[in-house]
């Protein structure tokens, strides 16, 4: 172990897009900010996910210089139905005089823009974090890297990696569906329309991505393990069979899935502590808005510790900020999947009424879009 400890103001841990983020943001401050990751940052270089971003994201990342303007595709329109029951709306980003109502970018894009921007030697990287030990005036990490066990002093200590499964901190609500992503060619081509095509087994979402459409097919777990199971025919029937035949697929790529669960961290933070993105609080990804939630989140906390400094206060004032927009993001996507999961006949009448009550009045579905394009900011 080196001899003398590093003193840092600010230590993130994890090295992901929202703590890249945080990072670029603060990168103007008066305080040392360092991030520390497991993997080497060019690892994320090779992750074709695709993510669903808001238009406030991008507002939020063209001031850091982190838009990935060229490898971004606009959401125009986006399209709102349920599977075998009337009622449907549509969104058009010419309404609130937008270029996009949202945009999909693959993650290693999005992380290539902001890594590209952060200050030379600011990322720990394939350091393993071994203690944490929190102290009144610093939190005391040990972590080794290169095979050198080292200790750093941090002022504040950012959690930004990671999902918490097993934390008595979080609340858990398992929704009993997994997401099986892949993605497809559909003839016609898609226009810039996205879809979100309700279904009794869950919300179906098409996703513009260059020429192609981004598929988050949401299913029970067995039926998830059957789609996995098919070959490319198989897979294509099943997708054409959940949302119809008013586009056709051709061409699936790899599928993966994972299982989707809301989990909220009770507590954002403790002592000199916080926890951001994932490590704060996932969503369901019907409407895209758990990764946007986490920009926000980084980009509030450095706010609030540009204003009142790398001391307990500001994340005090951090998490009473968050609490709104936190809680109505949870809420909002909870709500959907809740509502619109199922196949009960009342509800399936009031789903089509609902849907239809959008369509017919502007005002509400503007809330709506606005909503999802820029969190909290929405609410009166």
């Amino acid at each position: 172990m080196t001899d003398a400890p590093s003193c840092i103001d600010v230590l993130i841990v994890g090295a992901g897009p929202v703590g890249m983020t945080l990072a670029l943001a603060l990168a103007d401050g008066p305080y040392s900010v360092r991030l520390v990751d497991r993997r080497p940052l060019a690892a994320q270089a090779g992750d074709p996910r695709a993510l669903a971003l808001s238009h406030g994201a991008r507002q939020l990342l063209e001031p850091l210089g982190a838009w990935p303007a060229r490898a971004a595709t606009p959401i125009e329109t986006i399209h709102v139905s349920q599977k075998g029951g009337f009622g449907r709306t549509v969104m058009d980003r010419a309404e609130h005089g937008l270029p996009g109502l949202g945009y999909v970018v693959r993650y290693r894009d999005l992380a290539s823009a902001l890594a590209a921007r952060l200050p030379a030697g600011s990322v720990l990287e394939e350091s393993e974090i071994l203690d944490i030990s929190p102290g009144e005036d610093r939190v005391w990490v040990t972590l080794r890297q290169g095979g050198e066990v080292r200790r750093i002093a941090a002022k504040i200590l950012v959690h930004a990696e990671g999902t918490p499964t097993d934390d008595p901190g979080v609340s858990v609500s398992d929704y009993r569906q997994h997401a099986v992503i892949a993605e497809v060619t559909p003839t016609p081509g898609h226009d810039r329309r996205a879809w979100e095509r309700f279904t009794p087994d869950g919300p179906l979402a098409l996703l513009p991505l260059g020429e192609e459409y981004s598929v988050v097919f949401t299913l029970p777990p067995e039926k998830a393990d059957r789609v996995m199971a098919l070959d490319d025919a198989g897979f294509i029937a099943a997708l054409q069979g959940q949302f119809g035949g008013r586009i056709r697929f051709a061409n699936p790529g790899p599928r993966s899935r994972f299982p989707l669960a809301l989990r909220l961290r009770d507590q954002l933070a403790d002592g000199r502590q916080v926890w951001v993105g994932n490590t704060a609080q996932t969503l369901h990804p019907v409407s895209g808005q758990g990764f946007n939630l986490g920009l926000r989140d980084a980009r509030e906390l450095a706010t609030a510790l540009l204003d009142h400094g790398p001391e307990p206060a500001a994340l005090k004032t951090h998490a009473a900020r968050r609490r709104l927009d936190r809680r109505g993001g949870a809420l909002f996507t909870d709500s959907i999947v809740r509502a619109f999961s199922n196949d009960i006949p009342p509800l399936k009448l009031l789903r089509g009424l609902g849907l239809l009550a959008l369509d017919l009045c502007p005002p509400a579905r503007h809330f709506v879009a606005k909503r999802m394009i820029w969190g909290a900011r929405a609410w009166p």
